[in-house]
This record gives C-alpha cells, structure tokens and sequence, in this order.
C-alpha cells in the first residue's frame, strides 16, 4: 500500500512499482469510476453519494474494494493507491483481508515536506484551448487546504501501520528513478529488471 499526501507521487510510483512486481496497481477512483459505469449495486449506491457531493460512505467504498481484491488479477498480490484514507477504514480493509484470506505485506509512506508539496501542486498546469492554465484545486492556498485535510484524516495511518510493524517511510525528494530505487530497497527487491 501506497501512503503520502497529495503531490508526493503516489500515483507515478504505483504505476511503476506494480508493473515491476508484476501485480495490479488498484486505486480507489479506478473502482468508483468502474463500478459507476459498469452500474453495479455499488456503483448506483456510490453515484447517490457522489451526485449530491458527499462522500461515499466507508462500507460501500470498502465493499467496492474488497471486490476488486477478490478479482482473479489480485490473487498474487496487488498495489493499494489512495486507500484507505482513514483508520475506520484500515480496519474495515484488514478484516476484509482475512475474509479473502489475504494480508498486506507493507505500507509504504512517500514522505515530502509541505513546501515541496505545495510547489509541486501548484506548478501544474494543463493546456485549455490552446493555453497552459492552472487548475482551481492547484491554487496554493487551495493545496495547503488540501495537505490540512490529509494531515487530519489519512496521516494518522502511518502511526497505525507503524504499530503493526508494517510501515516503511520513503524519502520522496529526488528523481522518480531515485524514488523508485528506494521504494523496490524498502520491499527487499532493489535493482530494476533485469539487474543481476
């Protein structure tokens, strides 16, 4: 499982780290996003939510989750990015865990500090008719709103995770390579394919 507030590269590393281990990287809008238009029992459930701009509540995300575990692709492992995002949910997820006869093996925490983060979010821009303009949620006092959301609801995870002995914290300041380097050395696979 992949933890870090917005900005530290949880998603880049994802993709990467799965694809060298050869597992699925799963992340929680993938499975909303799925389930809403596939217009399963959850996903007509999560679109109530998500219409009327709440949040979905944790069992129905949580269900959704444990139903992708349970996909024939995840039986040899797979990659959490982006959940869960609270410790009620870290619970509900390692009892579903048990359910599918599963554990996670490790939690890795990409950590950055809060400048860096919010120099980062804010130097995104994507292109608009032809002109490079910065998203709202990109805004820097919007980013720090952001990183204050976190630190309330999903940094407690990283004290959760390091009492079960399973929490590895990653230096997420350098190049993605770098990053990645230290990410594959916290897992006990360092090197990249191919490396003898």
């Amino acid at each position: 499982m992949l933890l870090g507030p917005p900005g530290a590269g949880k998603g880049t590393q994802a993709q990467i780290i799965a694809g060298r281990l050869g597992v699925p990287a799963i992340s929680t809008g993938d499975i909303f996003r799925a389930n809403v238009s596939g217009q399963t029992e959850l996903g007509v459930k999560a679109k109530v939510y998500m219409d009327a701009g709440d949040l979905v509540p944790d069992e129905v995300t949580v269900a959704m989750v444990k139903d992708r575990l349970a996909e024939p692709d995840a039986k040899a492992g797979f990659l959490l990015d982006g959940f869960p995002r609270t410790i009620a949910q870290a619970e509900q997820l390692r009892g579903s865990l048990e359910q599918l006869g599963q554990h996670l093996d490790r939690v890795l925490e990409l950590v950055v500090e809060e400048d860096e983060l919010v120099r980062r979010l804010s130097g995104r821009r994507m292109l608009v008719d032809g002109e490079w303009v910065q998203r709202d949620d990109d805004k820097p006092e919007t980013v720090r709103r952001r990183l204050e959301v976190y630190r309330e609801q999903t940094a407690p995870l990283s004290g959760f995770y390091e009492g079960e002995g399973l929490l590895s914290r990653i230096d997420a300041i350098g190049s993605i390579e770098e990053v990645t380097d230290r990410v594959m050395t916290a897992l006990g696979t360092p090197g990249r394919p191919g490396d003898s």
